[in-house]
């Protein structure tokens, strides 16, 4: 962290609470839209696809309609929890030997996989996989769903009109990736100045520049008009593969005819009195049930007594996810380019969704036919073959996300981050905090936490008492950094609660767009 920073600068944030329903996103004017669509009637699941496709249009590098993920759906009235898999895999007509190794070392990106040639399982076409978050989307609203689809994506379809805006916040991401956007001529040319420079921004007076997402717009339209077959089937995904193909990629119309989100039983995890729900499979589920299984081992204390406790459990719980998960095996999880939202309606239906691109910006490809930003989901596969997660045709990808259900003290809470690896550190965290603690939504999230993102260290607040360092560091290795805006060296957590009639929500206090907005009175 910069020693440039101020020491002395506080951030806080106000947790809502209403009697009505309450969505929680990272981008503010996401979470707006899916509280007016809660104000207009709708379901919590009416509320997370609006929400859902706002924020593809205005955190466009972080999800977006070519992407995938996985969301939790609590229904109250049967009192039963639904976990959602809408995944992203391999495209079935994948060439592995166009991936042959370069022998120079480790990869620049989010894995330590060994470099492929030209990096391209990292961005590219070639890095591009079968996306899943429309046909989730319309999963879950065929399911329970009360307010026409069309109607869901008019917030986002109207957004994309405008064009987003390039606040100062928008302009440091952007100029992050610049170099890599600048390769591909679609993606210049929407996110750069003049196909080559980052987007500038006064630092005196608020800018007025705003990115182009007039193709976009139009092909929300006609998902709009059509419903998620025009992308899986349909024309739209015809369009959309036949642009990957052109740049060098492999999807075909049907890859994304053949995706099938599934329904399933979740994973259910009981801890002490409590219980949460996560979903099963190739996510980061299995990961947060083996951490909270481990901390039930150790004895209640004061919290400073228990962050020890904290990091054995999520290094027990790298340590079996590098070594048993994968389509085969294991995966290295790392920070992406991921984002997070919770809903809750005044009924208490909730959604915990978290939807991704993989890395920022994803594949830093543009296809040009729809406007949408492409994934770089084969990057989550070892290249190397014989090994466990090895790149395979048709595979689906181990997801870092890892969206939470629980029932503590007397509260149903609806909980999840973005920040790939550090995701499933935060949420055992904040399920603690609340279990062990009886802590609210505002106390948890204002708390500081540790970040375990592998098997073998450790990263702690340096707003943690010296005395807890001390004691980490017995554990194992650890660094101190301060809990920043950009860059973030912990998770991104949204999340929701409902007690007795009464909602709650809550976001990152570091995370500038991220807020919890309350459904206002009705329309």
């Amino acid at each position: 962290m910069s020693d440039a920073l101020s020491r002395s600068l506080e951030i806080t944030k106000h947790v809502v609470e209403t009697d009505r329903g309450v969505v929680a996103a990272q981008h503010r004017q996401a979470a707006e839209a899916g509280a007016e669509v809660l104000a207009a009637g709708g379901d919590a699941v009416d509320a997370a696809v609006a929400c859902s496709f706002v924020c593809g249009v205005l955190e466009p590098w972080m999800s977006g309609p070519a992407g995938g993920g996985g969301a939790m759906h609590w229904r109250a009235g049967t009192g039963t929890a639904h976990a959602l898999n809408f995944g992203m895999s391999a495209p079935s007509g994948l060439r592995l030997a166009d991936f042959p190794l370069s022998g120079e070392g480790v990869a620049a990106d989010l894995f330590p996989w060994d470099r492929v040639v030209e990096d391209r399982n990292v961005q590219g076409a070639r890095a591009v996989a079968v996306p899943g978050v429309v046909a989730g989307l319309d999963a879950a609203h065929a399911r329970w769903g009360r307010m026409p689809w069309a109607d869901l994506l008019q917030p986002a379809i109207a957004d994309a009109r405008r064009g987003m805006e390039v606040d100062w916040y928008a302009a440091l991401i952007i100029a992050s990736a610049a170099r890599d956007l600048a390769r591909d001529p679609d993606a210049a040319a929407q996110f750069l100045q003049d196909g080559r420079f980052p987007r500038s921004f006064s630092w005196t007076a608020q800018g007025n520049d705003r990115i182009d997402q007039s193709r976009m717009a139009d092909s929300l339209d006609i998902l709009a008009r059509d419903g998620a077959a025009a992308l899986h089937g349909g024309d739209l995904g015809a369009a959309l593969a036949a642009d990957v193909a052109a740049k060098g990629g492999y999807l075909s119309r049907e890859d994304l005819e053949a995706v099938t989100p599934r329904i399933e039983a979740p994973l259910s995890v009981p801890y002490r009195a409590a219980r949460f729900e996560v979903m099963p499979g190739l996510t980061a589920g299995p990961t947060f049930a083996h951490a909270m299984a481990r901390l039930a081992e150790a004895p209640r204390a004061t919290l400073d007594e228990m962050r020890p406790a904290h990091a054995r459990a999520l290094l027990s719980a790298y340590r079996a996810r590098l070594t048993t998960m994968g389509h085969d095996g294991e995966v290295h999880a790392a920070p992406g380019s991921t984002t997070h939202f919770s809903v809750v309606d005044r009924q208490g239906n909730m959604v915990a969704h978290t939807q991704t691109l993989l890395s920022i910006f994803g594949a830093r490809v543009v296809s040009p036919s729809t406007g949408f930003l492409l994934n770089n989901g084969i990057m989550w596969f070892d290249p190397v073959q014989g090994r466990a997660n090895s790149l395979t045709p048709g595979a689906p990808c181990l997801m870092n996300i890892c969206p939470v259900l629980g029932q503590v003290n007397g509260a149903r809470v609806a909980l999840g981050a973005a920040g790939g690896r550090k995701i499933v550190s935060a949420v055992v965290q904040l399920a603690a905090f609340l279990a062990d603690h009886d802590m609210d939504l505002a106390t948890a999230f204002a708390t500081p936490r540790i970040d375990v993102s592998g098997a073998d260290r450790i990263v702690a607040d340096d707003a943690l008492p010296g005395p807890v360092r001390d004691a980490l560091q017995a554990v194992a290795p650890t660094s101190v950094v301060r809990r920043s805006m950009l860059p973030y060296p912990f998770a991104i957590p949204s999340g929701v609660a409902t007690r007795e009639g009464r909602q709650t929500g809550a976001t990152e206090i570091m995370a500038p767009w991220a807020d919890a907005v309350t459904e206002p009175a009705a329309l």
